[in-house]
């Protein structure tokens, strides 16, 4: 039923006016302390949402790709509070935050499907903070696994995993060793 809701604030998102932007890998949508004028949808490529560690690790607060909207957060900001940055060629639409806004407060059935929205978010993201608050690279490594259809992505984006499990790429490459060690190098079915 929330896809079913999320569809809709995409296809009410969509009746509103909007601009599409486009972003090479590496090119940010936008930074911390930005001023907050439109907020992103995610019309194709993927975005991730960062966090700079003072002692330099980049956290990835979220991973947006085609359907998702990118820091629907800072809707109520003044101010970014985190990067967003293309991971790979990416397509978005933009809208004006006053138009957001003032579609709240003037259509129940937009605020509906914006809260509908928001509880999937929220969702997500408590799910992500107790992957955060297990101790060990395996311990997280089995709850992302198991909030991800039981599959690991392809090799090439091990290193977002170890992002968003809060750890170092070396460490989730260390307890993947070990897996398939232990299985005598049969293929396990994550990989």
């Amino acid at each position: 039923m929330i896809d079913i809701m999320f569809e809709t604030l995409t296809d009410r998102l969509l009746e509103l006016g909007h601009s599409a932007h486009r972003f090479g890998p590496g090119e940010f949508l936008f930074r911390g302390g930005d001023e907050v004028r439109s907020l992103h949808l995610i019309d194709e490529g993927e975005v991730h949402l960062i966090r700079h560690q003072v002692d330099g690790f980049v956290l990835i607060l979220q991973r947006a790709r085609a359907g998702a909207v990118i820091a629907e957060a800072s809707l109520f900001s003044e101010r970014y509070h985190c990067d967003a940055v293309a991971v790979k060629s990416t397509q978005t639409l933009s809208f004006p935050k006053s138009t957001i806004r003032t579609e709240l407060s003037r259509d129940p059935g937009f605020a509906e499907a914006w809260s509908a929205f928001l509880a999937r978010e929220v969702q997500a993201t408590r799910l992500r903070a107790e992957v955060l608050t297990l101790r060990t690279v395996a311990e997280r490594l089995d709850a992302w696994i198991g909030s991800n259809e039981g599959r690991l992505p392809d090799k090439g984006k091990w290193n977002t995993i170890a992002k968003e499990i809060g750890t170092s790429p070396e460490a989730l490459y260390r307890e993947l060793a070990k897996r398939r060690k232990a299985r005598g190098r049969s293929r396990p079915a994550w990989s």
